[in-house]
Parts: structure tokens; sequence; C-alpha cells
């Protein structure tokens, strides 16, 4: 016995590995195959014709998609052939081997309509189901060589059980319901009233086929079939992270970004969301720069309905919010520009003109926004103009100045024009002909304008908050931590836009402007040279934000008080030795406050009274003076864990600026913070340790002699 299974052509059919035994994926589909018989010419014919590493077929032409997909079918084609071939001549087993070869006919059949249409294939499922069908026609080849063996030795070694046949049978049926699937649902413009149901492949997952069709649509369907696919996979990403990362792994964002560019507004809001929600790392957020984004949403933002405009808008600040990384990105493409435009939209006179600026802001536009407005007031990048007058009048009437003169405006206009070479007043236009300048501006310089905000007076009033509401959004991530998007937003007139929309807007509206302006005051704080251009205290736009931050704080009854509280103490050193009124409501909010709410109040009175600030001794003074001092011993004592080490600290740097304060030595501070020394606790870092002994010992060098007499 051992002799024989030694003989020649034997060890190829007893207990034989297939041949194929490794998987399919981890070697060429030509690996085994010298030679492609010429029946196959036609369908590899075109493949050395180009590069061997052939780019991404999700951003590359259709034809390199085709021979890409032509590569990969050709060595399950030839198996299918050679399967049929062996069937054919099959010594036993004749009868099942017929049904295996009737089977594999129609694979076959498949296989070749699948290259002859492989313009149109959908890469990602291709790859997969053509492996599975390799690895089926791999172990069909190895079945049916089997069944050639004549000779009785032969065939008592290669004795196969009936099961076998019927397993090759169903794996070669799963095989054909895969590539018909793949076939229907890569069709163009398929008719999707009959649902293609899910392939045999689907049974391990689903979602993934599921996904497949979804995206398959997007990239052949009509666009109300794209529109749908777009939703589906909207509820998909919401559901699940691992859904959204499968949707950007099997292509789904070039098609969306298509859509979103040229679709009907419905699939443009669609895909847009779908965007948004999408981008929830930095990885996606990154293929996503590269695959056009910011591109696609200019493009949106720009000439989109509004509708539309407001999604692509919260799809930037999720995008921005995830990878923040790509906000220099977005500015370069001028969508922090296009953004302002947005918001100020109705907020404030002659919007239109500031939407159509170039990318980089000159002095020149400005002084065309002045002489288009002569009632506007601008701040030129390089000039920063301002005019308190003018501006009294607009902060009481918003969306229409009454009874101005342009007097000023147009003879401040006029002689900066003439510090520009080549640039003269318009028409040489005198101060009494207000409503010919308006008119013919109107019709020529807003041109473009008009254009861009073509239909949208007409919009609902929902829409138009919303819109706002979002490029709020989008401004308040873009400005996070960035300086120079910062500078960007502070030198239009975004600031007056966010102190009008403070004031009257909408309650989500005013929250994102709120966020906004937070951001934009954190990042002025740490930028000396942005909080000198941007927040003079002489600067209208600045006067109008701060005095809606106020109003805010003095009513201390909504979702925006945090990010009021916040802005103010960012804005800490802008404030001259006269401007104390801030003062008096944030001490108010140390009293009987959520505890958050008490803390950023003592963060932003600490910004005031720290040594940093120039005027520390007159806001220390003030502090004193509204009673701050006694709140803050009672924090310390029995205030939450996160209000104590600052409200200590506080108190501190009062102690330290004002050590001669009758109302501290009255508020027996020096025994409060004698006890305090001793509270391990409280004292978390060695800075505070410092500024402890400090005041302490300032104290007792001003109140030695006449603390006792207070006691």
């Amino acid at each position: 016995m051992q002799k024989k299974t030694n003989e020649k052509h034997v060890l190829t059919f007893v207990l034989v590995k297939p041949v194929n035994s490794e998987p399919s994926k981890t070697k060429s589909p030509t690996s085994s195959l010298p030679t492609i018989p010429p029946s196959l010419s036609p369908f590899i014919s075109t493949t050395s014709n180009h590069p061997k590493s052939p780019p991404n077929p999700a951003t590359t032409p259709t034809d390199t998609m085709a021979d890409l997909v032509k590569h990969f079918l050709a060595r399950p084609i030839q198996l299918a052939d050679q399967v049929i071939k062996f069937a054919d001549e099959a010594c036993n087993n004749k009868q099942d081997c017929a049904e295996l070869k009737s089977k594999t006919e129609k694979l076959a059949g498949l296989l070749r309509q699948a290259a002859r249409a492989s313009n149109d294939l959908y890469e990602r499922p291709t790859k997969r189901i053509i492996d599975d069908t390799e690895q089926v026609l791999d172990k069909a080849l190895t079945l049916t060589l089997k069944c050639r063996n004549n000779g009785f030795v032969k065939r008592v070694f290669t004795l196969i059980p009936a099961a076998a046949f019927r397993k090759m049978s169903s794996q070669l049926e799963n095989s054909i319901g895969d590539v018909s699937w793949l076939l229907r649902v890569s069709a163009p413009n398929n008719n999707n009233d009959e649902y293609l149901g899910l392939p045999p492949i689907a049974a391990n997952e689903p979602i993934l086929c599921l996904i497949w069709e979804q995206i398959a649509i997007l990239y052949t369907g009509t666009l109300d079939d794209r529109s749908d696919a777009a939703a589906s996979l909207v509820s998909l990403a919401r559901d699940n992270d691992r859904y959204g990362k499968l949707i950007i792994e099997e292509g789904g964002v070039v098609p969306l970004l298509k859509l979103v560019k040229e679709g009907k507004p419905e699939g443009q809001e669609n895909a847009a969301n779908a965007i948004g929600l999408l981008g929830r790392d930095d990885e996606s957020v990154e293929m996503m720069i590269h695959a056009g984004v910011c591109q696609v949403f200019v493009k949106v933002l720009k000439e989109g309905p509004m509708k539309v405009q407001a999604v692509v808008a919260w799809a930037v600040s999720e995008l921005v919010k995830h990878y923040p990384k790509c906000q220099d990105m977005f500015a370069q493409h001028s969508i922090v520009r296009l953004l302002v435009g947005h918001l100020a939209f109705e907020t404030v006179e002659e919007h239109s003109k500031y939407a159509i600026t170039s990318v980089k802001p000159t002095s020149i536009h400005a002084v065309v926004l002045a002489s288009n407005n002569p009632n506007a007031v601008h701040e030129s990048s390089n000039n920063k103009l301002t005019n308190d007058d003018d501006f009294k009048s607009r902060v009481s009437h918003p969306s229409g100045l009454k009874n101005q003169q342009p007097f000023k405006m147009h003879n401040v206009v006029a002689s900066t024009m003439t510090m520009k070479d080549g640039v003269k007043p318009s028409n040489g236009l005198l101060p009494d002909s207000h409503q010919k300048l308006n008119v013919h501006h109107s019709s020529s310089l807003s041109m473009s304008a008009n254009g861009l905000h073509k239909g949208r007076e007409l919009e609902d009033p929902e829409t138009k908050a919303r819109m706002k509401s979002m490029a709020a959004r989008a401004l308040w991530y873009l400005a996070k931590d960035n300086s120079t998007i910062c500078r960007s937003i502070t030198e239009s007139r975004a600031l007056l836009c966010f102190a009008v929309l403070l004031e009257k807007g909408p309650e989500e509206v005013k929250f994102n402007s709120a966020m906004a302006v937070m951001e934009i005051t954190s990042v002025a704080e740490q930028d000396p040279d942005l909080r000198r251009s941007a927040f003079k205290p002489n600067s209208p736009a600045c006067k109008a934000l701060v005095e809606q931050l106020l109003q805010i704080i003095e009513k201390a009854d909504s979702r925006l008080l945090l990010p009021c509280v916040r802005a103010i103490g960012n804005l800490a050193r802008t404030f001259r030795a006269t401007e104390s009124r801030m003062i008096q409501p944030l001490v108010q909010l140390l009293e009987e406050r959520e505890a958050e709410i008490t803390k950023e109040a003592v963060i932003a009175l600490t910004k005031f009274a720290c040594t940093e600030n120039y005027l520390h001794l007159d806001h220390s003074k003030a502090i004193i003076g509204a009673g701050g001092a006694k709140h803050l011993i009672q924090l310390v004592y029995f205030g939450e864990h996160m209000v104590q080490t600052p409200s200590l600290t506080l108190l501190c740097y009062i102690a330290l600026h004002v050590a001669d304060s009758e109302d501290l030595a009255q508020a027996e501070v020096l025994t409060f913070l004698e006890w305090a020394s001793k509270q391990s606790h409280l004292i978390p870092n060695e800075k505070v340790e410092t500024l402890l002994h400090e005041s302490k010992s300032r104290l007792e060098l001003f109140q030695s002699r006449g603390s006792r007499g207070f006691h």
C-alpha cells in the first residue's frame, strides 16, 4: 500500500490540499497562471498599456478602474473554464460533475458580463466578491480533477463523499448570487423600485453590504436615488461610529462630496449632513480634506440654497471640532469670510458689500465699503478708522439708521482715498447726494453681492435663523486657539454682528455667538497685538459687544451666562481704570449660584485683580467696594472644593494689592489667611502657597497696628 501511494500521478489525487491552498488575497491574481487563454484576451488586452500600480480608483478615470477590474477577473474566468473542461472529462460521479458544470457555466457567464461592465463596477465589493469566488472555483477545480481518475486503483484512493458535491454546489450558488448582486447594484440608474436584497456574502456582515449598495447608488443612481442613498448613510453614521468608519473605508466620501456639489437641494442637505457626521476623528477629517471638501463647501457657501448652506456651515463646525488642525485649510479657502458674510446678512447694513470682499482684505476695499454706505462704520485692517458718534446711533438702530449725517464718514472716505494712488472719490458726489450714492452703488459695485444673496430675502425666518446659528457655530470652532483666524474675524464686522445677535437673535443664535466671542476673547487674552487692535476701548464694535455681555451677566438667568462671564474675564486687561461697572455684576454671581458659575466668576475677577493686570489696584478696590471680600471668605469656608482654591487665590491678590483696606481689616482677612495657610487641601501648588505667604505678610505689615482696634 505504501508503494502505491508513491506512484506517479497518485499524489495528485490522494489527500491533496486544494491547488489554491492559500487565501487568494495574499497572491497575485495571475501568480499560478503563466499564460492567459485567447478566449480571455478581449478582457485583459489593454492591461499592459497602463501603469503597474494603478492609483486609487475612487479618484481616477473610469478607464483605469475598468482595467483594474479586468485584472481582478482574469484568473476567476480562467478557473471557471478549467472547471467546465474537467467536469466534461469526468469518469466518475458524472451526474454530480454535470451539476457543477451547469452552475460553473452560469458563473462564468456572469464573470464575463462583469468584465464587459467593468466601467460601472463598484471596486470595493468587486474585490471582495471576486476573491471569494476565486477561492470557490479553486476548490471546484480540485474536486473535478479527482473525478477524472480512470483505473481501479486510483478510484479506490479518490473516493469522494456525496456531501462534498452538495457543499460545492451550495458555494457555487452563493458565488452566482454574489456576482449577480454586484452586477445589479452597479448598474447605472438602477431601478430602485425593486429591492435588490442582500447577497449571500452578507450573511456575516449585512451592514457592510447595505453600505456597499448605498454607495453604489451614489456613484450610478439618479439625483433622487442618490439623495435617498445619502439619507440612508446619514442614518447609519448617526447610529454607530463603526458604520461611519465603514462608509469612509468603502469609498463613500467622494460620491457624497460630488452630490453636495451638484445635487438637488434635498440631496445636497443629506450629503452635507453625512459629511459632518463622518468627520469624527483626525484621520477621517484629513481624508476628507484631501478629497476636496474645502473646495466643495466654498462653492456651496457662495452659491447654494440657504438651507444647504446652513447644513454645510454645521458640517464645517463638526470637522473643525474633531480636527482643529484643519482650521487653516478652511481659512485659506475663504470660508471664514463667507461665514461672516452670512452672519452679517440682515444683521448690519450693507452686509452684502462685505460678502464679496477679496480673499485678502485691503484698506482700499474698506474705502469702497465706506463709500457705498456713508452710514456704515467699518474698521479697515490697515487704517482702523472709528467714529463714536455714528456708532451710538448705529447701536440704537441696528437694522436701519435714521437722522444720520453722512458728512463725517464721507470726509473720512475721501481723505483715505487720497492716500491710495489711482483711487478717486466715487463720482465726486457731495454729502447731500446720499440717496443717489446708495442707488448708484447698489446697481454697480454690489452686482456680485446681489447675485450671491439672490432670493435670500424670501427665505423663511426659521431658515435665516438657522443659517446665522450655524455660521456662528462654525466661526466658534474656527476661532478656537487660532490667532490668525481671530484677527480675520475681528477685522471684519463680525464683532458688531455678534453684539446685535446677542441682543436680538434667537436663543440658539445667541448661544453660538456667545461661544464664538468667548473663543475670540480667549485668543486675544494671550495675543497682545490682537487684543490691542480688536478690542480698543474706543472701538464701537467692542463697546457694543461689552455692553451686551454685561447685560447678559446682570440678568444671570440663561445658558449664555457662562461664556459671557469668561469673555469679560478674557477682556480684563482692555478696560480703563474708570471702567469698573463690570465688577459689580461679577461679584453678585458669588452669592448663592451654581458652583460652576461661581468658579467662572471668581476666575474672571482674578484676571482683573492679578498682578499681571496693570490696573490691578483699581480693580481690587472695586471688588472690595462691591462686597467681594466677605463673599470670598464664605466660599472658602463653605463652598464646594472646585470653588475654594480659586476664591482663596483671588482673596490673596486683593489682600496683596490693598493691604491697608479698612474693609479687609473689618472682615478679619488676616486671621482668615492664617487659618487657610494651615489647610493643605486649599494649597494645591507652590504658586498659591507663595501668594498666600506674601499676602499674609503684606496684611501683617499694614494692619499690625490698627487691626487690633478693628477686632
